[in-house]
């Protein structure tokens, strides 16, 4: 009997790819930058991923991954680096404007609350994370929010999950849920820690890992029929 669900955020139960896309082209307008087109966010993004890759397997730390993405970034596109620290401050504070549900998570969270503990887990920035579940409401209907700068450590990491399984009380793992969309962070922190993981995965991504993956779904509407 699941008892406990940690819900990632990011890609899971808010789009982030919308809130990326508006943040960034505010940033180009705050900076004048020039017009920032789609095939450059799609550039930025494959950046992006490949940096918070990088953070997930501990090569390097958060604030490289903050400044050094949009430092890539701008020199694939002919931009001058300097604004780079600047930019991702800019950027933390855009990505909070933006607030679109995915598959009509709020109204999941909110029916679910008082029948199962739940809490967020992220590695979002502090400052853009706080934002979002605020301006959401979810932070209203989460028993708890778990984020990494204020864990002291990422996802996938054993110490992260640790962290979280001291403060939230004595559940047994089989109690445990982790959905998130994140086959390396979510999954492959679900696999680490022991618990009940649970794929996100709406556009029908391939999985060519070796992780275990108890279910799959592709509507969040789904956990309902796992619970």
């Amino acid at each position: 009997m699941i008892k406990v669900i940690l819900w990632d955020v990011d890609g899971t139960l808010l789009d982030f790819k919308k809130a990326e896309y508006v943040a960034i082209k505010k940033c180009f307008e705050i900076f004048k930058l020039g017009e920032c087109t789609d095939d450059m966010i799609c550039r930025y993004s494959e950046i992006n991923k490949r940096y918070w890759e990088k953070l997930e397997r501990n090569e390097i730390t958060k604030p490289e991954v903050l400044v050094n993405r949009f430092k890539d970034f701008f020199l694939v596109e002919n931009i001058q680096t300097n604004c780079a620290n600047e930019f991702n401050d800019e950027y933390q504070l855009q990505l909070g404007e933006t607030i679109c549900f995915c598959n009509h998570s709020f109204e999941l969270l909110k029916g679910l609350k008082g029948k199962v503990k739940q809490y967020a887990v992220t590695n979002g920035t502090k400052i853009a994370q706080d934002k979002k579940l605020q301006k959401s409401g979810l932070v209203d209907i989460f028993d708890g929010v778990f984020i990494s700068e204020d864990v002291g450590c990422e996802k996938p990491g054993i110490e992260f999950f640790e962290k979280v399984f001291n403060k939230i009380g004595n559940y047994d793992k089989e109690n445990i849920m982790i959905v998130g969309d994140s086959l390396t962070s979510d999954i492959q922190g679900g696999n680490n820690a022991g618990i009940i993981c649970c794929w996100y995965n709406p556009k029908h991504m391939e999985n060519n890992s070796d992780l275990r993956i108890d279910y799959e779904i592709d509507d969040l509407q789904k956990i309902l029929d796992i619970l």
